[in-house]
C-alpha cells in the first residue's frame, strides 16, 4: 500500500498496538515513527494522566516530538513500580510478576469500599485503587503502609479528597486527584522514608512534608495557595509545575542534602538527565530592544564587533562616532609624525655625538639643542609615551577580542567551578514550573540545595531567596514583576545564576549581601525599576558576560564593602549610572562594555574604591568616569569616548589613581577636576540611585575577611594626591585637562593633543598642581593656561604646535626645563600679576 494508506491505517491504533507494529521491521517502524504529529499527538493530549508537555509555561508551543513527550510521560508515570523488589529477584521479570497479581479496588457509592482507608486496609503491594468522581473525606490522618497507587477516575477535578496521608511504605503514586485539607491539619501528605509520586494533581491550601530520606517526583500538578517543604532531602524532582496564592514560599528547601539516600534518587537522577531543560523557546529570554553599538570604531585598522543578543548593528548612530570616525586618520597621521621625529631626532644626535668634546657638558647640551630641527623638538619623555600609544593600540586590539559577550557554553568551558555546579544534581530539582501572584517562589536556608531550570517566577514578592551557607543554580528561567528583588542572597550563600531573563522587578534583579558570593553569569538583566544587580554589605560574587541594560537606578551597585569581581559585561542605556560604587564599596571591574547609561558609566563616591580596568565606556549622555565626593580608585587601562559629558569627571576632595586611559571625543573636557559643589549643580547628589542599605549601613563591616583586605591594601598604590598619569586626553570638545582644584594634583607623563580648547587649563588651584613630563600639542587654543592666584609647576613638558600660545600664566609657581616650540602665537606669555619662576 501507499505510504499514506498505511499512516491512514496506523492511526486508529492503540498503543499497544503501535508498539508491535514497529517491531514488524525497519520500514513500518519508520511508518510508526512518522506518526508524531497525528497519532502520538493524540494520545498525548488524550492521556488523563498527562497535560501539555509544554505546560503551564508555553501551553501553545508543540513539543519537538510528541512521541519522545509520550514516552517521557510514560516512563516517568512508571517510576514508582521500581521500588520494593525483592533481593533475589530480576529487576526485568519482577514488574510481569507483579502485575499478574495486581487487583483493582474501587472506593466510591455502590462499590466495595466506602473509604479510601477501608481500600488501603484491604490492599496488597502494587494494588491499583481508583476513587470515583464526588468528595472524599477522612475524619482522622490516613497511614499508608503499603505500596499502592490511587488513582481519581474521571477528569481532573472530578475526585476531591479531604484527608491527610502519611506514607510508611516505599514507594506510592497518587494521580488525578485533588487534595484538600481535613479539618484537624493543614498538612495533605507527608513522608519521611519512602518515595512518593504526583500526576496531574491539584493541591489547595495545604502542605506537603517530604523528610530525608524519603523524597518525590511531581509532575503537571497545580498548588493553590499550597507549599511543599523539603527537609534535608538528597534528590526530588518537580516538572511543570504552576504554584500561585502562596502566603509564603511556595517550596521552601531546608538542609544539607541527606547521605542517605532513597532507592528513587537514581531513577530520578536519570530521568533528570534525560529530560533536561537544555533547550527553551527564546521567547523567554528576548533580545534588548536597541540599536546603534554594534562595532566600536576606534580609529584606522582597529574595529570592535559587540554582539548584544542575537543582534549585531551598526555603531555609526552613535553619539560622537562621526567625529571618532573623521579624526582616525589623524590620530594615526599624529602618531606617524612623532615617530619620524623620534627617529630624525637620534639621527641628528648620533650625528653631533663626537663633534665637539672640548667643550663643557652644558656647551654640548647647549650645541645639540640648537641643532634639532624644530619638527624634531620633543622630549625623550614625550618618545616614551609615543611607545606607550603603539602600547596602547596593542591592548586595543586585546581588549576588542575580549569584549564579546561569551556565551554560557564558553564560560562553562573555561570557567570548572561553574560546569561542576551546572551539572549538579542534589537536592530540589525544579523545572519548567511556573510561579505566579503570591508573596514568595523558592526559599532555601540552612544548607539547603536547588537547582531550577527553565521557569517561571511573575508577581510576586521575591523569586528566590538563598541564605545561610545555600546554594541555588539557576539557569534559564524568567523572573520578572516581583514586588521586591528578584534573586536574593545573603549569609554566605552561593550557587550559580546563568542564561536567566530577569527584568521589570520594583527592586534589584539580583541582590547579593553579607558574604554572599555566587556565580552570575550570561544573564539578561534589565527594565528593574532600580539597580540590575546590587552588591551590598561585604557580598562578593563573579559577576560576568552579561547584558545589563534600562534599568531605572545603576546597572551595577556596589557598597557598603561589597567587593565582586565585574568582567566582560554589557552595561548599556540605563537611566543612571552604570556603575555606581559607593559607601567603601570595592570591586575589581575590568573588560566591561559600558555605554549610553543617562548618567557617568561608571560613578565612584563616599569611599568607593573600586580597580577599574581596560573597560569601554562610551556614548553616554553624561560623564564617562565620575569620581564624587571622598571617591578613590584605580582607573587604569580604559577607552573613555563619546560621551556628552566629560571624559573623567572628578572633585578635588577625591583621591583617585587615573592610570594609562585613552580619553577622547567626549563633548566637554577630557579631564576635569572640581572644588566644590557649587560647580556641579547640574549633577544628582549619586548617581547609583536612592536604595535604602540601613541593615548594612549600620553593621557594614560585620564579616571583612582580614586576608582579603591585606590583599586590596597591597594591591592598591598607596596615594596621598590625586595622580593623572601616562593617559592619551584628545578630541575632546573642551579643554583637554581643566582643574578647579582646592587640593594638590599631580599631572605627569600624559600626551594631550588635538583638543578644542586649551590643553590643560588651571583656573583654580590653591594647592600645587604639578604638570610633568606631558606631550601637550595641536591643541585648538593655547598648550597650558593658568588664571590668577594658582600655584602650579610645569617642569619637563613638550608643549607645541598648539593654535594660541604655548602657556598663558596669571598665576604663580615654577616654569623648568620644558620645550615650548612652534605654537602659533607666543611660547610663554606671563600676564598681570603672574608670580612665576623661568
Amino acid at each position: 500500500l501507499p505510504a499514506e494508506l498505511w499512516r491512514l491505517i496506523l492511526s486508529y491504533l492503540h498503543l499497544p498496538d503501535l508498539g508491535r507494529c514497529s517491531l514488524v521491521c525497519r520500514a513500518w517502524c519508520e511508518l510508526v515513527r512518522s506518526l508524531d504529529r497525528t497519532r502520538w499527538r493524540q494520545l498525548c493530549l488524550g492521556c488523563l494522566e498527562h497535560r501539555h508537555p509544554n505546560w503551564p509555561n508555553q501551553p501553545g508551543v508543540e513539543p519537538a516530538s510528541w512521541r519522545e513527550a509520550f514516552r517521557q510521560h510514560y516512563l516517568a508515570s512508571r517510576t514508582w513500580s521500581r521500588g520494593s523488589q525483592h533481593p533475589g529477584s530480576s529487576s526485568c521479570l519482577y514488574p510481569r510478576r507483579r502485575r499478574r497479581d495486581r487487583r483493582l479496588l474501587r472506593v466510591g457509592a455502590g462499590c466495595e469500599f466506602d473509604s479510601l482507608r477501608a481500600a488501603l486496609a484491604a490492599a496488597s503491594p502494587h494494588d491499583r485503587v481508583v476513587l470515583l468522581p464526588g468528595v472524599h473525606e477522612e475524619p482522622s490522618e490516613v497511614l499508608l503502609k503499603v505500596p499502592v497507587e490511587v488513582v481519581g477516575q474521571g477528569k481532573l477535578g472530578d475526585v476531591v479528597l479531604l484527608a491527610s496521608i502519611d506514607q510508611h511504605c516505599p514507594t506510592a503514586r497518587l494521580c488525578n486527584v485533588v487534595f484538600m485539607p481535613a479539618r484537624f491539619t493543614p498538612v495533605l501528605y507527608k513522608t519521611t522514608s519512602g518515595y512518593v509520586q504526583f500526576d496531574n494533581c491539584n493541591f489547595e491550601s495545604g502542605q506537603l512534608q517530604i523528610h530525608a530520606p524519603g523524597t518525590c517526583q511531581v509532575r503537571f500538578c497545580t498548588f493553590s495557595q499550597s507549599s511543599i517543604r523539603f527537609h534535608s532531602v538528597a534528590l526530588c524532582l518537580l516538572e511543570n509545575c504552576e504554584f500561585t496564592g502562596s502566603d509564603n514560599a511556595s517550596i521552601t528547601v531546608e538542609g544539607c542534602p541527606s547521605s542517605d539516600r532513597n532507592w528513587a534518587c537514581k531513577h530520578l537522577a536519570v530521568l533528570a538527565r534525560s529530560s533536561s531543560a537544555s533547550t527553551t523557546d527564546s521567547s523567554l529570554c528576548p533580545a534588548p530592544e536597541q540599536e546603534g553599538w554594534g562595532q566600536l570604531l576606534l580609529g584606522t585598522g582597529r574595529t570592535c564587533k559587540i554582539v548584544v543578543g542575537e543582534e549585531c548593528s551598526s555603531f555609526l548612530s552613535c553619539p560622537g562616532t562621526q567625529a571618532l570616525l573623521g579624526s582616525a586618520r589623524e590620530d594615526t597621521e599624529f602618531g606617524e609624525n612623532l615617530w619620524a621625529a623620534k627617529e630624525e631626532d637620534c639621527h641628528t644626535l648620533d650625528s653631533n655625538s663626537g663633534d665637539s668634546e672640548l667643550g663643557s657638558e652644558d656647551e654640548e647640551d647647549g650645541q645639540a639643542a640648537y641643532k634639532l630641527p624644530y619638527q624634531a623638538q620633543n622630549l625623550s619623555h614625550v618618545l616614551a609615551n609615543v611607545t606607550l600609544s603603539r602600547l596602547q593600540t596593542n591592548r586595543l586590539h586585546t581588549l576588542q577580542r575580549d569584549l564579546r559577550l561569551k556565551s554560557l557554553q564558553q564560560e562553562l568551558q573555561q570557567d570548572k567551578e561553574a560546569q561542576s555546579l551546572a551539572n549538579s544534581l542534589q537536592g530540589c530539582i525544579v523545572r519548567q514550573c511556573l510561579f505566579r501572584d503570591g508573596k514568595g517562589g523558592i526559599f532555601i536556608y540552612a544548607r539547603g540545595q536547588a537547582k531550577l531550570e527553565g521557569s517561571v517566577f511573575r508577581d510576586l514578592t521575591y523569586a528566590v531567596r538563598c541564605i545561610q551557607n545555600s546554594k541555588v543554580v539557576m539557569l534559564r528561567n524568567d523572573i520578572h514583576h516581583c514586588k521586591a528583588s528578584g534573586v536574593f542572597l545573603r549569609l554566605s550563600a552561593g550557587g550559580l545564576i546563568a542564561d536567566n531573563n530577569i527584568h521589570s522587578n520594583c527592586e534589584a534583579g539580583v541582590d547579593i549581601r553579607k558574604g554572599a558570593n555566587p556565580l552570575v553569569l550570561c544573564n539578561k538583566i534589565h527594565s528593574g525599576l532600580r539597580s540590575g544587580i546590587v552588591v551590598v554589605g561585604s557580598g562578593k560574587g563573579i559577576i560576568r558576560s552579561n547584558q545589563i541594560y534600562g534599568n531605572k537606578e545603576a546597572g551595577i551597585y556596589i557598597l557598603y564593602n561589597g567587593n565582586p569581581a565585574v568582567r566582560g559585561n554589557h552595561i548599556f542605556q540605563g537611566l543612571a549610572a552604570g556603575i555606581a560604587v559607593n559607601e567603601n564599596g570595592r570591586g575589581q571591574i575590568t573588560e566591561n562594555v559600558i555605554c549610553e547609561n543617562q548618567w557617568g558609566g561608571v560613578d565612584i563616591r563616599h569611599g568607593g574604591d573600586p580597580v577599574l580596568r581596560n573597560n569601554v565606556i562610551s556614548c553616554g549622555y553624561s560623564d564617562g568616569v565620575v569620581v564624587g565626593e571622598r571617591g578613590k580608585g584605580l582607573i587604569e587601562g580604559n577607552t573613555i569616548y563619546g560621551n556628552k559629558g566629560c571624559g573623567v569627571w572628578m572633585m578635588s576632595s577625591s583621591l583617585p589613581h587615573l592610570i594609562n586611559n585613552q580619553i577622547s571625543h567626549n563633548s566637554i573636557y577630557g579631564v576635569a577636576v572640581f572644588c566644590c559643589k557649587d560647580d556641579i549643580s547640574h549633577y544628582p547628589s549619586s548617581h547609583g540611585g536612592s536604595e535604602n542599605f540601613q541593615e548594612e549601613r549600620e553593621g557594614a563591616s560585620w564579616e571583612n575577611d582580614p586576608d582579603s583586605e591585606e590583599e586590596h591594601l597591597a594591591a592598591q598604590r598607596l596615594i596621598s594626591v590625586a595622580l593623572v598619569e601616562l593617559n592619551t586626553i584628545s578630541h575632546n570638545g573642551a579643554d583637554g585637562l581643566h582643574v578647579k582644584s582646592s587640593k594638590a594634583l599631580n599631572i605627569i607623563a600624559n600626551i594631550i593633543h588635538t583638543n578644542y580648547h586649551s590643553g590643560v587649563a588651571v583656573l583654580q588651584s590653591s594647592h600645587l598642581t604639578c604638570i610633568t613630563n606631558n606631550s601637550i600639542s595641536c591643541n585648538s587654543q593655547g598648550g597650558v593656561q593658568v588664571e590668577a592666584e594658582c600655584r602650579v609647576e610645569l617642569r619637563g613638558n613638550g608643549i607645541y604646535r598648539n593654535s594660541s600660545h604655548g602657556i598663558v600664566s596669571k598665576g604663580e609657581g615654577i616654569i623648568t626645563e620644558n620645550d615650548i616650540i612652534s605654537n602659533h602665537r607666543c611660547g610663554l606669555q606671563l600676564l598681570q600679576a603672574a608670580d612665576m619662576k623661568v
